[in-house]
């Protein structure tokens, strides 16, 4: 059974850091992609940042230059790295992973942003 659990979210002050962490308990090689979106409380889920088994990324324009995903073939991990982080960034995070037509999501951590 494919599971997707996110990791690394917490409360930082705003221009501060975080690492989250997607960890899969499959190879990540047999996702065609993996990317992160997130929710704020009474908003939609939104696209972040998205890094194909090529390795191509993808952000959304509100996070590109301040946020960066990588992965770690060896450990079947995923990773997004924010730095710079505004009180804007505040919601749970969620990290999906696709494969052949199926989507694999985790259950999500917690990221606050303090001003």
């Amino acid at each position: 059974q494919v599971q997707v659990v996110e990791s690394g979210g917490g409360l930082v002050q705003a221009g501060g850091s975080l690492r989250l962490s997607c960890a899969a308990s499959v190879s990540i090689f047999r996702f065609e992609a993996v990317d992160w979106s997130r929710q704020a409380p009474g908003k939609q889920r939104d696209f972040i940042a998205s890094i194909s088994r090529g390795n191509i990324t993808n952000y959304a324009d509100s996070v590109k230059d301040r946020f960066t995903i990588s992965r770690d073939n060896a450990k079947n991990m995923v990773y997004l790295r924010m730095n710079n982080l505004k009180p804007d960034d505040t919601a749970l995070y969620y990290c999906r992973a696709r494969s052949s037509g199926r989507d694999y999501w985790g259950q999500g951590t917690q990221v606050t942003v303090s001003s």
